[in-house]
């Protein structure tokens, strides 16, 4: 195992990415297999001493995906007393997945940075594992493995703060291929908010707030009618990032 240098580390602040992505229909979140554990964790890493926060995140996201220029958004700051399982650091250093000299750095307390990513599934190719695990694998959020410390709580605050976000900001344009049908924008929709919305309505919404663009093609191929092919207008879409959608889904 390659040996991590602590001295270029702030002590005690990490940072977690939960990386989602879409995909057959299903919201799948990129996970780490630990190695020599039954245990899976989020992407995340720790911050350098002159190292702005958010570009720790974006550091790691890269590191993970090879992705550049990418939603990426802080949500929460966990600092529980408790966030360490007793007992943890010493299993890492039992199986051999790190050094004893490292558990030292491992058992003080860490706040760490929640970000959330959304990330086209196609574009991440090759994910990365860290010097931690031996795997980075897309898992689906409807059957999660167990995860490690309180990772599952991260994920779960990322996923409750993306459906409150549908309220009043557009998704998709970095969940969704740059070509999609309607019923493909409205699979994703149900699929965050765990809920069915009727057709007619999610179309006239979505084209009422004018970040949609038909081009003219259709989808074709399939069993039924072909639908129409539709892209974002990336400029109106980020006019409705920053000012806001009356969504009420």
């Amino acid at each position: 195992m390659p040996a991590l240098s602590v001295d270029k580390f702030h002590p005690g602040l990490s940072v977690d990415c939960v990386i989602l992505g879409f995909h057959q229909n299903e919201l799948k979140a990129l996970l780490l297999k630990m190695k020599k554990m039954d245990k899976w964790a989020l992407p995340g890493g720790f911050v350098e001493k002159e190292e702005d926060v958010d570009k720790a995140a974006v550091r790691v996201l890269w590191e993970r995906t090879g992705l550049k220029d990418i939603f990426l958004q802080q949500f929460y700051l966990f600092g529980d007393v408790g966030r360490e399982e007793e007992g943890h650091v010493e299993g890492l250093v039992q199986k051999g997945v790190i050094d004893r000299e490292l558990a030292g750095w491992l058992k003080q307390r860490f706040v760490t940075v929640g970000y959330y990513a959304l990330v086209e599934y196609s574009q991440v190719e090759a994910p990365q594992p860290d010097y931690l695990s031996e795997s980075c694998e897309w898992r689906s959020l409807s059957a999660l493995p167990e995860l490690m410390l309180d990772h599952g709580r991260i994920l779960e605050k990322a996923h409750a703060t993306l459906k409150r976000q549908l309220n009043y900001q557009p998704i998709g344009l970095n969940l969704l291929p740059r070509r999609f049908t309607m019923p493909e924008l409205q699979a994703l929709y149900e699929t965050l908010l765990g809920q069915k919305l009727d057709r007619r309505n999610f179309q006239r919404k979505m084209m009422g707030y004018g970040i949609l663009i038909r081009t003219g093609e259709r989808r074709t191929g399939g069993a039924h009618k072909s639908p129409w092919l539709y892209e974002f207008d990336e400029e109106k879409y980020r006019q409705s990032l920053a000012g806001g959608l009356n969504a009420g889904w």
